[in-house]
């Protein structure tokens, strides 16, 4: 009683006794401010290496990766969705640096093509490339897509003991409609090629392949007998597919338009050919995001959005980097059979 009465009385005292209590409340206030914000810098989160690894463990693998080296062709099939909108080609050294980091990253199966991959250097580069992916990377399968217009049996005997898999296209089995299609150079005959190839496939090992674009201009076509009789180990049936800016649209240097059919057209193609048990069938819905391709700068093409968008080249900043922008769709490369038993060593084919 007696201290608060000394506090009435005198207003100085009490005006000391509040200012002095307020400044004990704000060191305590700003004591437990600077402890938490202290704590907080001790016991924040390192990177999570768990989750890089989880990134990493999702990262897709490049198992099988097309390598279109060159645009340039010699064909003009109305068709095309790989045109020759550049002429540029990686050196050597250069190329096979891409294919070593691609195989580090898990790639087992290449498949080459353009283009006309046998074009450039008179398919020597081709060659080249060939014999280092199957010796020097030791991979598995390593094959090519050609139009067999280029191909010449000494190629064979230089490089036949590397590669798998010799796919060659071929749209239809009448010669005026691979005339009306574009499959052709001049009046040689594109049969004449086709079956030539077969046979020196059978003679220096190597597995045949057929490759065909279902478009208006053979979609009435039965091809069983003639398919039968070259005995490919896989026919691969395509439906005609368009891609803005190669086969169709302003910059397209084709117009696909007119060789596009419907599903139902593509279906009634492909029960014509039920029995012939080497048929692939690849419809659109299959086709557009189920491949992992590589351009002539080594960039993947995402074609997500019925264009071909490139990534940044996986020289650049490695094929970790890049494949994030290729709109690969993993799920559909195996519904659509894209793993299969690729190396010739394994396929025990009667040659």
């Amino acid at each position: 009683m007696v201290l608060i009465s000394s506090l009435l009385a005198s207003p100085k005292l009490l005006l000391h006794l509040c200012i002095s209590t307020l400044h004990c409340i704000f060191e305590s206030v700003f004591s437990k401010v600077r402890f938490w914000t202290a704590g907080a810098c001790k016991v924040s989160n390192p990177p999570d290496k768990k989750l890089d690894e989880r990134k990493d463990q999702n990262a897709t693998t490049p198992t099988s990766v097309n390598y279109h080296f060159t645009r340039k062709c010699n064909y003009k099939c109305g068709f095309c969705f790989h045109t020759a909108k550049t002429s540029f080609v990686l050196p050597l050294e250069e190329a096979k640096r891409g294919l070593k980091l691609l195989q580090e990253a898990g790639m087992e199966k290449i498949n080459f093509s353009g283009g006309e991959p046998f074009l450039h250097d008179k398919g020597e580069f081709l060659g080249k490339l060939v014999e280092y992916c199957k010796v020097d990377l030791q991979l598995p399968s390593v094959s090519i897509v050609s139009n067999g217009s280029m191909i010449k049996e000494k190629w064979f005997q230089k490089y036949g003991d590397y590669l798998d898999i010799l796919a060659i296209s071929c749209d239809s089995f009448d010669e005026a409609t691979n005339q009306l299609i574009g499959r052709a150079q001049g009046r040689k005959s594109h049969l004449d090629n086709l079956y030539k190839i077969r046979s020196w496939c059978q003679q220096y090992k190597v597995a045949f392949k057929i490759n065909s674009v279902i478009n208006t201009f053979n979609v009435d076509e039965d091809m069983t007998e003639q398919i039968v009789e070259l005995n490919p180990v896989r026919w691969k049936v395509f439906q005609c597919l368009l891609i803005d800016g190669e086969n169709v649209g302003e910059s397209a240097l084709r117009e696909a338009e007119r060789f596009v059919i419907s599903d139902q057209q593509f279906q009634e193609f492909l029960d014509r050919h039920s029995s012939v048990s080497c048929l692939v069938p690849e419809s659109n819905e299959k086709m557009r995001n189920s491949y992992l391709i590589l351009d002539e700068y080594m960039r993947f093409l995402d074609c997500r959005e019925g264009r071909k968008d490139p990534s940044k080249s996986i020289l650049d900043v490695g094929v970790k980097d890049a494949i994030c922008f290729s709109g690969f769709d993993e799920k559909m490369f195996l519904k659509r059979g894209g793993k299969y038993e690729w190396s010739k060593a394994d396929m025990k084919l009667d040659w």
